[in-house]
């Protein structure tokens, strides 16, 4: 995942620098975006279907070929018809690995040790991919320069799946029906939404989840550069933000098991994004380039992010029967806010300019906290704590 994210909090300004508009740097991720959402979906039936190891394989080399492609031809080119194709390609394969590993955990992990499970996958998904990758960015930028910083991305990929795949002793394991690939049983990564509107609904929530931080990049270092940031200390407060929210994927993974899976999505998640992601914005607004200040923000923002994790033990309970279905839910919202972010960007940056794409978001994080009263589980299962107080 280091190798996957190490771009994501300066390509937007470096090829808005390039001669790109923001509106089409915000069409080039959400494109991006809508390609990780359809793998993201994929994922989940796929490895049921044929077996997280076999998805996984796929996805890296699906990556490898995208990025090789984006960097040698998109890239150079600054044509969109050409980069366009080739980013969502890179874009098709991470979340293929990614989230069959999430599926296997769905499977592999008891019940009762489920929220601590998902949070430390999450730990590792957003360590690599959000705060080390931000972290080599801001030290081999200024030697390595953009496009040999992208081309060392595939160091780090290659070795991470050579250790998740190949040097795996035990065999990741397909836990489907035994059913041959049909049109009609891949289609269920859909259709329980609708047979299970909570999943549904958790879905919606999981979209919002993480669309600010990936809207963030396409809009927020320009903003704080403007305020006289540079573009290393921009890259280590996204790095601390995500730096903190690893630390929390842990913590609320925990916690969760213990407070309530639903609460904790709901008053620390929605709630307490809303109102940081409005701080975000307006803290370093009135207090200039107040780097520790923006620190604690960045990272108060990203605690708050991490309180969505228990939504990976949320769905596949919901429908314990199609657990790999439910999953696909999941990671379909969690790739579709790589594509709700930057167009929410692009929609409105121009309308209403960067304090009122802050308010959107907010709004939105508000939306997944109302969403979130309606999704209850069975009795037995962790909903509330205490007991007296189960829905």
């Amino acid at each position: 995942m280091m190798g996957e994210g190490l771009e994501q909090g300066w390509l937007s300004p470096f090829l808005i620098s390039g001669g790109l508009s923001i509106q089409q740097s915000a069409l080039l991720f959400s494109v991006y975006g809508i390609a990780a959402a359809l793998a993201a979906w994929l994922s989940g039936v796929l490895s049921e279907m044929f077996g997280a190891q076999r998805v996984m394989t796929a996805g890296v080399v699906i990556f490898i070929i995208g990025s090789v492609f984006f960097i040698s031809v998109g890239l150079p080119s600054h044509n969109l018809f050409v980069m366009i194709p080739t980013y969502a390609l890179r874009g098709f394969g991470y979340p293929l690995f990614a989230y069959s590993f999430l599926v296997w955990v769905a499977y592999e992990a008891p019940t009762e040790k489920l929220g601590s499970a998902v949070g430390i996958f999450w730990f590792c998904y957003s360590g690599g991919l959000n705060v080390l990758g931000a972290l080599y960015s801001s030290i081999a930028l200024p030697y390595l320069g953009e496009m040999a910083t992208l081309w060392s991305a595939l160091v780090f990929v290659v070795v991470g799946a050579t250790i998740a795949i190949f040097l795996n002793r035990e065999k990741v394991a397909k836990k489907g029906t035994g059913e041959r690939p049909t049109m009609a049983y891949l289609l269920k990564g859909i259709t329980i939404a609708f047979e299970k509107p909570k999943i549904g609904m958790g879905g919606i929530v999981r979209t919002i989840n993480t669309s600010a931080a990936y809207g963030f990049t396409v809009f927020m270092p320009l903003f704080f550069m403007e305020i006289g940031f540079t573009r290393g200390e921009w890259l280590q407060i996204y790095a601390c933000l995500w730096s903190v929210n690893i630390i929390f994927n842990l913590l609320f993974g925990v916690i969760s098991d213990r407070l309530g899976w639903r609460n904790t999505v709901m008053w620390f998640g929605g709630m307490g994004c809303a109102t940081f992601t409005v701080l975000f914005y307006y803290v370093p607004l009135w207090s200039g380039a107040n780097f520790l200040l923006t620190m604690l923000i960045a990272g108060c923002f990203g605690a708050c992010l991490a309180a969505y994790v228990p939504l990976s033990a949320i769905m596949p309970t919901l429908a314990p029967e199609n657990k790999g279905a439910a999953m696909s839910i999941l990671n379909l919202g969690a790739g579709l806010s790589t594509f709700l972010g930057p167009a929410v960007v692009g929609i409105f940056i121009g309308s209403l300019g960067t304090v009122g794409v802050i308010w959107v978001f907010a709004g939105l994080y508000v939306f997944s906290a109302f969403l979130m009263k309606f999704v209850t589980l069975p009795k037995n299962q962790n909903l509330v704590v205490p007991a007296s107080t189960v829905d």
